[in-house]
């Protein structure tokens, strides 16, 4: 008995999903069957000298078609007297009939109206249609989510979830009928769905790992749906009376546990900043809130909804959307990305949508119901169609853009044909082209304004009065990135020396107007430029101190040749000692085991054996992809040089026997060499920490300065003497002053037997080359411990 007992347990374990999909069909088709069986009618009676009269019919439009009015005496419902019906005088509504028989108060007309489910459209919207389409795609999400990730208790309770919504709104209908099932099941799940949120999210907090803000026992609270609601509502079933009291509890207790969540969700964001919690807000939480402010809170408070049930539930169709872009547990809200492009539409559609309704509200008198079905269609509809027009766009985008309208495209072609050239001069006269050739302007040059004698000189001879028409004032006052447009012309800043300023001019003759984009498109293009030129002029002084030092030698620079023959050599020499030391050694070792493994007489024990081979090709493979990354930092061109720090600091955290102390600004450098050139100061110092300092404090900072940059290093470690490192060139300090020195930068050091060593290095961007030689090892103060 005990052991079929276990067997039927592990059973339901293994195959949960299947038995909740099991209760989940055949629930889900009765409540629709019930809903689409009866038609529901919502007609609100109050009763006056023995009669029933008619309030407020719940479908307005169909009620005016059958000349059903307030004030309409009701005698029967489907062949009962409307007297003999103990339900009405506890609930005084007619929510479902079949046939009416009814007098007309305005001229006393007796009616008899048959009604069959298709007779009214909204009902059959909203109560059966809908819900049956949320009814199945909550079933195809869940199988989805179930086949992506099989074994993950975070997808079983979202998909238990996703289930549970659907079934409190698959049993709206069904509930309104005050079916007894219907009345049950709509109570029960309208509670579990957010006990089981509240579940979800303590197991998500653990994911995260981060601290959960609410009772650890989560079991507890599966009482309220499980027991507390469903025995109330079978309460109600028997004792109708009942119905109306236990409808507003069941509103306040869904009231209170979404405000548990709420809080849950806004506490925990607000203390973590954790982006998954903002996305687990808006994707799954929002759906819920027109239910709450327009239909829980004012019929529990004034007895009196905004919208119906009905409609507010709608918004929960957003739901199992939210779950279609579900990945793998580690990854079960990255979904900021589609987030985003739907807030983008939702607003567009969103605004269009309401400025439509607002005319529609002066133009006719269409009933709220109406203009909830038009704001639907009309929102979800513009959503749709920016999505697939943006899909299309993209497409076609060879047809609908062409190059000339194609800013990007055309940045690109132009900086490549600029940047093929190698002189100055040609280097102004193709840009002139371009320029020329796609703003479609025939007279574009480049004037040359001299500081010295003030003349400005033109690259085209045709335009000679441009001198005299030019502001000099103005001239001066131009600075890089500058466009400005005159009576006759627009001039730009190209480039300033000692000597001269280059500006360009476009003549627009009074009949040219540059639009945005084009003149957006110049002035990225004037930056560019203004970079190759400088850069031009560097090469071209280098090739000119060159060019004197070969013919005052009259040989080929062998120096040159040597010295770069030397570096090369002396790298892959240093390369070369490290593999064969480290990568070659344990490949040498893992072929003798492998080796031992092949010629065992013995077989047993193979597995274990393969195993430690197999561990230590990983430990190599590691070591080898250790080395890749210090030769090449992998981040340091993707994410930027903060992210590279970053992730060498976490990998000497996990060597380092001493505490590391350290500080990274964030750097807005000019010149991105620089970046490459703090990394591998970075590197040598923590390596050398490492190796040689056995200190027990390591403290390293990278600090912004006012024009650059300064690198702080400190450890109380064992020290040494500051003439053993100048003349042995220990620990690789020589090397990080070359770096150093190469970008005109300040190295000291300071360092004795037992006192450990602190070096502090400076480097101002903006600092000329100077020709003096190495700096000398300055005697700098130890910089001060600042903790992270």
């Amino acid at each position: 008995m005990f052991r079929n007992g276990l067997l039927a347990l592990n059973y339901l374990k293994n195959n949960w999903l299947w038995l909740a999909i099991s209760t989940y069909l055949i629930l889900g088709s009765y409540l629709l069957s019930v809903t689409y069986s009866t038609p529901y009618l919502g007609i609100k009676l109050k009763e006056e000298n023995g009669q029933w009269l008619i309030i407020e019919p719940y479908y307005k439009e169909w009620a005016n078609k059958q000349k059903i009015s307030a004030g309409d005496i009701i005698l029967e419902i489907d062949g009962n007297n409307i007297n003999e019906l103990n339900i009405i005088k506890y609930d005084p509504v007619i929510r479902v009939a079949k046939e009416l028989k009814f007098l007309n108060h305005e001229d006393g007309q007796l009616i008899h109206l048959q009604i069959a489910p298709l007779d009214i459209p909204e009902q059959f919207l909203y109560i059966f249609f809908l819900p049956a389409c949320y009814f199945l795609l909550s079933l195809i999400v869940s199988l989805y989510l179930y086949k992506k990730q099989k074994n993950s208790s975070l997808i079983n309770l979202l998909t238990l979830f996703i289930l549970t919504v659907s079934l409190a709104y698959v049993s709206i209908g069904a509930s309104g009928m005050l079916d007894s099932v219907g009345t049950v099941v709509n109570r029960s799940s309208m509670i579990l769905c957010l006990v089981l949120l509240i579940h979800f999210l303590r197991n998500y907090f653990l994911f995260l790992n981060l601290k959960w803000l609410f009772i650890n026992n989560i079991k507890i609270i599966y009482i309220l749906p499980l027991s507390i609601v469903s025995s109330f509502s079978i309460f109600s079933i028997i004792h109708p009376f009942t119905n109306t009291l236990f409808s507003i509890f069941t509103l306040w207790l869904f009231f209170i546990l979404l405000l548990i969540i709420f809080g849950i969700l806004g506490i925990g964001y607000s203390k973590y900043k954790t982006p998954q919690l903002k996305i687990f807000l808006l994707s799954i939480i929002s759906p819920f809130l027109p239910f709450l402010f327009l239909f829980a809170i004012p019929q529990i408070i004034f007895h009196k909804y905004i919208l119906s049930a009905d409609i507010c539930s709608l918004f929960l169709l957003l739901i199992p959307y939210s779950f279609i872009f579900t990945q793998l547990t580690e990854r079960i809200f990255d979904m900021e990305y589609y987030i985003t492009r739907f807030r983008h539409y939702f607003n567009f559609s969103f605004a269009f949508t309401v400025w439509l309704l607002i005319g529609l509200y002066w133009i006719t008198d269409l009933a709220i119901s109406r203009m909830t079905e038009i704001f639907f269609f009309s929102f979800l509809s513009l959503i749709a169609l920016f999505y697939f027009k943006e899909k299309i766009d993209y497409h076609k985008r060879k047809i609908l853009f062409s190059t000339k309208g194609d800013y990007i495209h055309r940045m690109y072609t132009t900086i490549d044909s600029i940047g093929r050239v190698v002189k100055i001069e040609d280097l102004l006269e193709r840009f002139v082209q371009e320029v020329s050739l796609h703003l479609e302007i025939h007279h574009v040059y480049v004037l040359t304004y001299d500081f010295h004698t003030h003349a400005v000189t033109s690259t085209s001879k045709s335009k000679e009065y441009t001198q005299n028409q030019m502001d000099e004032v103005l001239l001066e006052k131009l600075r890089l990135g500058d466009i400005k447009k005159t009576e006759h012309f627009y001039i730009a800043f190209i480039h300033q020396d000692v000597n001269y300023k280059r500006i360009l001019v476009v003549d627009h003759n009074k009949s040219i107007y540059l639009k945005d984009e084009e003149l957006l498109w110049l002035e990225l293009l004037l930056l560019y430029l203004n970079n190759f030129i400088e850069n031009t002029k560097m090469v071209e002084d280098l090739l000119e101190q060159l060019k004197h030092m070969k013919e005052a030698d009259n040989n080929q620079l062998p120096w040159l040749n040597k010295l770069l023959w030397l570096r090369f050599e002396e790298e892959k020499y240093q390369l070369a000692q490290e593999l064969h030391d480290t990568i070659l050694q344990e490949q040498l070792h893992i072929a003798r085991e492998m080796d031992v493994v092949i010629h065992a007489k013995k077989k047993t024990n193979i597995q274990m054996k393969l195993s430690k081979v197999h561990d230590h090709m990983i430990a190599s493979l590691n070591d080898l992809r250790g080395y890749c990354e210090n030769l090449k930092p992998p981040l340091l061109d993707t994410l930027g040089l903060n992210a590279a720090l970053e992730k060498l600091i976490q990998k000497v955290h996990k060597r380092a026997e001493f505490v590391l102390i350290y500080t990274i600004d964030r750097l807005y450098l000019e010149d991105e060499r620089l970046n490459l050139m703090i990394y591998r100061l970075f590197q040598e110092l923590l390596n050398n920490a490492l190796k040689h300092s056995h200190a027990n404090i390591v403290e390293i900072h990278l600090l912004e300065a006012k024009e650059g940059f300064e690198v702080n290093y400190f450890d109380d470690g064992i020290g040494c003497k500051m003439d053993e490192i100048i003349l042995a060139d220990s620990m690789g300090i020589r090397g990080m002053q070359e770096r150093v020195r190469a970008f005109n930068g300040k190295f000291s050091i300071k360092t004795n037997i037992g006192d450990g060593m602190s070096i502090r290095i400076k480097v101002n961007e903006r600092e000329q080359t100077n020709s003096d030689g190495y700096n000398t090892y300055h005697r700098w103060p130890t910089p001060s411990k600042q903790l992270n």
